[in-house]
């Protein structure tokens, strides 16, 4: 019988809080949010974001990525990503950074967060946001991700790394094919050769799932490393 915990027992846990997963990412280049996510989320947000237009990372790590978007919304060459002096860019993660960057003074728009995504709600709607590789990390990923889609602007674009064979039912068994039907009957899109989850515009989402616990033991995904299941009723 697995032994199921609750939220506030997992963000303790070995593979919860050590986790690295995003430790080294960058925006862009080999090990990058654009190879990960098959878009660079600064031209995303060029194309479909409003004046002021805000990136919400989930489970951001050291927040890399979003620093060097910073830098390069803010002093980049002319281009449509460097246009917007007013672009918020947040990041939320369990452990967050070790330090600010040490030019956070001239990034006023970077804001690393560091909390729980389960308890932490944002003051504004975001045009982008990203979950790279950080659900497999959460217990209740499918309650973050319905909040996730209720963020989003309009035009809005929520894309995350998603492994519906973690999400198990109260017997063990399996809930993915279930899963992934009530995803897309929701509106998302699901490519499972990247393991990526899509929505494109903000809306509320009910999911027919009641979140019970979760297992940080349930052992690798498909990244190789130790993930956590999810368990449904």
């Amino acid at each position: 019988m697995v032994r199921l915990i609750g939220d506030s027992e997992l963000t303790a846990s070995s593979v919860v809080a050590n986790s690295t997963m995003n430790r080294e990412r960058g925006l862009t280049g080999v090990n990058s949010y654009a190879r990960e996510l098959g878009f660079d989320p600064l031209d995303r947000l060029a194309e479909h974001g409003g004046t002021a237009p805000g990136w919400l990372d989930l489970c951001s790590g050291e927040g890399r990525a979003l620093v060097e978007a910073a830098r390069r919304s803010a002093v980049g060459p002319p281009s449509a990503a460097a246009r917007w002096p007013g672009v918020e860019l947040t990041g939320v993660d369990l452990v967050g950074p070790p330090a600010p960057p040490p030019d956070a003074a001239a990034l006023p728009h970077l804001r690393l967060v560091t909390a729980a995504v389960a308890d932490w709600v944002p003051e504004r709607s975001y045009d982008l946001i990203t979950c790279v590789h950080g659900l497999h990390y959460l217990g209740d990923q499918l309650g973050a991700i319905a909040r996730a889609a209720s963020w989003l602007t309009p035009e809005g674009r929520f894309a995350a790394h998603f492994d519906p064979e973690s999400v198990r039912r109260p017997d063990g068994s399996g809930a993915a094919r279930a899963v992934v039907a009530a995803l897309r009957a929701a509106g998302f899109e699901y490519r499972a050769r990247r393991h990526l989850l899509l929505l494109d515009g903000g809306r509320p989402v009910v999911l027919p799932f009641e979140y019970v616990g979760a297992d940080p033991a349930s052992g690798p995904n498909y990244t190789g490393q130790p993930a956590v299941g999810s368990y449904y009723r």
